[in-house]
């Protein structure tokens, strides 16, 4: 047992296998600085995916940093834009009211068609990087997978 009457090998085994989700430690307010490499969440949110990375989902703001690879439009099928950010909402804001010069602005991409999120930045990186390298087909079956209608997503995410 530890001074705070946890058994001692659930402590163990959290830095045996930093990959361990442990439902039991998520609303402790000091088990963050316990054990960092372990997974925090809380046990009425959905699992991620196998990958890491969950897709279009309305439960994005909860405990734990979430990082976001989304794409960006001006139309259905029009020129598509790649990005990646710890805040989608703000983000798409900022996209929307055309706040920096760049490739948004000149191309008037304002409509989110297509985002998913994980809470490794490494992964939503990598994720991003390897989108952009996709062939424009591909990048479309996947919008098209998540939302068919290329609707705007932000009202769903901001509301």
């Amino acid at each position: 047992m530890t001074a705070d009457g946890r058994d001692d090998k659930r402590v163990v085994d959290v830095w045996a296998n930093p990959s361990t989700e442990l439902e039991y430690l998520c609303c402790h307010p000091r088990s963050l600085h316990r054990h960092p490499r372990s997974l925090y969440r809380h046990p009425r949110l959905p699992p991620l995916s196998s990958s890491g990375l969950t897709r279009g989902s309305k439960q994005i703001n909860y405990f734990g940093m979430k990082y976001f690879v989304y794409i960006m439009t001006n139309k259905p099928e029009g020129v598509l834009y790649v990005g990646v950010t710890n805040d989608l909402i703000r983000r798409v804001y900022e996209h929307k009211e055309t706040y920096q010069d760049g490739f948004t602005k000149k191309y008037r991409l304002k409509m989110l068609v297509y985002y998913e999120y994980t809470d490794d930045i490494s992964a939503a990186i990598q994720r991003e990087k390897n989108l952009k390298h996709w062939v424009r087909e591909w990048k479309i079956a996947l919008i098209e997978k998540m939302n068919p209608q290329w609707r705007d997503l932000y009202e769903d995410i901001a509301w």
